[in-house]
């Protein structure tokens, strides 16, 4: 664990390096004055900059370059890779659990790899997706528990000390022009099935605490499965989900999907996109209603009066959820960067006899370039909260409810690189009517290599 936290302490302090070079100025032979790196319009002209002897450090859109043309290369040749790395620093600024020593470093990287065989002219429609990963800091720092103490997470990247593991896999495969849509592997139910959203659905990219990342009464395990989207219309489709509900983290699942208890999460969605038309444009829109099944054993909130009655358990949970993604204004007509101004919604109920959170909601706002000049930047504000369950309240006479309040700011320094201050504040951190608010700041860095 010692060496992951050096390793952490080093990653951060190489992307510090890193935009203190970046903010000096543009690299050598350059006559572009010193400042910010030049914004889209340039970009958008420079797009060829990671070809060989054509790499520029403001314009690539990874720091590693296209490798003197081997990536694009790869890419047409049907074989697509990217290479993320996050670094969060938090502390607890206020209230919560405990402010001394309340830091804490975190972060991962994702490894994708992504195989399309239709461009390889193997199997039409057809391709394979890889997403490997791994983690440190955060749930082995004990940050949330010990010092904030909280509902949610309020760094959903930080992961569980594991160097590397496969998170996710699937064959996909495209069937009746595309309409169809077919996934079977292993699978991540929220923010890439159901639910999703483009404002409240990445830690990596938007909000960090987990109350603004996805739904919180939604069963968001991944496991092996399968997953069927068919588009009915352009703007209209309806999907459906059945997922390995024993599955456990860091495992192949092949263990729990097809021995013993053979019990399978069930969810269902339908949804709609349209196009507001509008003076700056059509506004896009994706507004969605959807539910789940679980059918695994689950124990009931009940006083057993210090042991004296026995346990009870339920099956067959259930709940339902809507969302809705939409943006209000647009700065520039047939704009590709949609600057302007977006926001988004969700709610969630489960049943509150085995689920200690029974009602939920949150929503969020965000403008992208604001500020002139800086078309890609994110300013964006959030709330959720979550209600605890009447039936846990029976039980714990302190139960209430815990709020988050979120705001970040996405500064894209260049195309590969994104620093994003943050705050949150967190009322009953613990949802009891006498936990502490907390103040949370965190600062994270995203870089495509």
């Amino acid at each position: 664990m010692a060496f992951q936290r050096r390793i952490s302490r080093m990653v951060t302090v190489w992307c510090c390096l890193a935009g203190v070079v970046l903010v000096t100025g543009p690299t050598a032979g350059q006559e572009e004055p010193m400042g910010n790196p030049p914004q889209t319009e340039v970009v958008k002209e420079t797009q060829t900059a990671d070809e060989p002897g054509m790499f520029d450090l403001w314009s690539a859109k990874r720091l590693t370059g296209d490798w003197g043309g081997v990536r694009t290369s790869l890419e047409e040749a049907g074989i697509k890779f990217k290479i993320k790395l996050m670094n969060e620093f938090m502390v607890n600024m206020y209230g919560g659990r405990e402010t001394r020593n309340g830091h804490d470093f975190a972060g991962s990287y994702e490894l994708d790899l992504t195989l399309d065989f239709d461009k390889m002219g193997l199997v039409p429609g057809g391709s394979l997706f890889i997403q490997t990963e791994g983690d440190w800091g955060g749930d082995d720092s004990d940050f949330d528990k010990e010092k904030i103490g909280g509902l949610f997470k309020t760094n959903q990247d930080a992961g569980s000390e594991e160097p590397i593991y496969v998170d996710k896999w699937w064959w996909k495969q495209k069937l009746a022009d595309g309409r169809l849509e077919v996934r079977l592997g292993r699978l991540q139910p929220h923010k890439d099935l159901f639910d999703t959203s483009k404002i409240m659905g990445s830690e990596d990219d938007q909000f960090l605490n987990r109350a603004l990342v996805f739904n919180g009464t939604f069963p968001a395990i991944k496991g092996l499965g399968a997953y069927v989207n068919w588009n009915m219309t352009e703007k209209s489709y309806v999907r459906a989900a059945a997922i390995d509900a024993h599955s456990r983290p860091r495992q192949t699942n092949f263990n729990t999907a097809f021995h013993d208890e053979d019990e399978f999460r069930a969810y269902f969605e339908m949804g709609c996109r349209p196009e507001l038309s509008s003076a700056g444009g059509d506004l896009g829109g994706h507004y969605r209603v959807g539910t789940w099944y679980d059918p695994t054993r689950k124990k009931r909130f009940f006083n057993t009066l210090g042991g004296l009655l026995a346990d009870r358990y339920d099956s067959g949970d259930w709940g339902f959820y809507f969302g809705f993604d939409q943006m209000v204004w647009q700065e520039e007509a047939e704009s590709d960067d949609k600057q302007g101004f977006s926001v988004a919604g969700r709610y969630g109920y489960a049943h509150g006899e085995v689920n200690k959170i029974e009602h939920f909601w949150a929503f969020a706002a965000q403008y992208q370039g604001l500020i002139e000049g800086r078309d890609k930047d994110v300013l964006a504000f959030g709330v959720a909260q979550g209600i605890l369950a009447d039936e846990y309240r029976r039980v714990h006479q302190w139960a209430d409810r815990e709020t988050v309040y979120e705001l970040y700011y996405a500064y894209h320094v260049t195309p590969w690189l994104i620093i994003s201050p943050d705050f949150q504040f967190i009322t009953n951190a613990g949802a009891d009517k006498d936990d502490r608010n907390a103040a949370v700041f965190g600062l994270r860095l995203k870089m495509s290599l």
